[in-house]
């Protein structure tokens, strides 16, 4: 099939290989407009769009989907399909109607559970033992669409958001490959959305990534989880944000006041609503990250002292 893919960030990149190696032709990409990144805040390329660059292959960098420039230039480029990984933007009705097969979207959760920009995020944030990636006809809905299939995926104890999602973006990719070669092939199928069980995934803001001490050492566990790398978990020291690496609980070691530290000669404890959990690393403001008895020898909490 001639294909123009539609996604931004590194994730998408995996899917992006997938189909480059796959039997389809790739006739172009759409991707977010290059955005300000790093401390000098210069113009960057997405990871989809630098992708395309190396390859010679077209970039469309829109504003957003709905601009008739896009449109024109997509109608005159006749895909029969747009996969989409991890896009960024709604995508209107008009856009949606131009390929033959319209636009299919893969998506790293289960759906109808974490419809959203987070979805992986989330499910570490409430505790999912289970998830997996879906591929969905796109629809004007935010992730509505009905399923061509989906493929599960466990999660572990330790997974962080990063962990979690390079997972899914290459089992994802593989499920892709597979709807459109089902596609082309006029045996694919999509089905409605179960009616029950939907729940939203809002991207986590700097706020959320915030660390609540009085919440149990699991759900500290699961924040700090699901915001690594990015917002990435942080805290209060002296009045001064630290961000904070993935944690440990630990429930065989007394209990603490909730953001308590106790420094002992080869670990640091913090204290939360149930057991205290263990610091692996800890990031003051403008300094490299430090294994925490480190940060602790130079930092020199005092007795009673607290993360806020």
């Amino acid at each position: 099939m001639r294909l123009v893919f539609a996604g931004t960030p590194q994730a998408a990149v995996v899917a992006l290989d997938a189909i480059a190696a796959s039997g389809h032709d790739l006739l172009a990409v759409v991707t977010r407009p290059d955005a300000p990144a790093g401390r000098g805040k210069r113009l960057t390329r997405s990871p989809v769009g630098a992708w395309a660059d190396a390859r010679d292959v077209e970039v469309l960098t829109p504003d957003k989907p709905r601009d008739p420039e896009f449109q024109q230039r997509l109608r005159t480029l006749a895909p029969d399909c747009v996969p989409v990984v991890a896009y960024g933007a709604l995508v209107p009705p008009p856009a949606l109607e131009i390929p033959t097969h319209g636009w299919i979207n893969l998506h790293f959760s289960l759906l109808p559970a974490w419809r959203g920009a987070a979805p992986v995020q989330r499910a570490l944030l409430h505790g999912d033992e289970l998830t997996g990636a879906t591929v969905f006809q796109l629809e004007e809905g935010l992730d509505t669409g009905p399923v061509y299939g989906a493929v599960t995926e466990p999660v572990t104890p330790t997974d962080t958001a990063g962990d979690l999602l390079e997972r899914l973006s290459h089992v994802g990719a593989d499920l892709l490959v597979q709807v459109l070669d089902g596609i082309e092939a006029g045996v694919a199928r999509a089905v409605p959305q179960p009616a029950e069980g939907s729940s939203q995934a809002p991207k986590l803001t700097v706020t959320d990534a915030r660390v609540r001490w009085d919440e149990p050492a699991l759900a500290v566990d699961r924040r700090i989880r699901a915001c690594t790398p990015d917002p990435g978990g942080w805290t209060l020291f002296r009045g001064e944000r630290v961000k904070l690496a993935p944690v440990v609980p630990t429930p065989t070691q007394p209990s603490l006041a909730p953001g308590e530290l106790a420094v002992m000669r080869d670990r640091v404890l913090v204290g939360t609503a149930s057991h205290p959990v263990q610091l692996q690393q800890v990031q003051a403001a403008g300094k490299k990250p430090l294994p925490a008895t480190d940060w602790a020898r130079g930092a020199r909490p005092g007795s009673g002292e607290r993360f806020e």
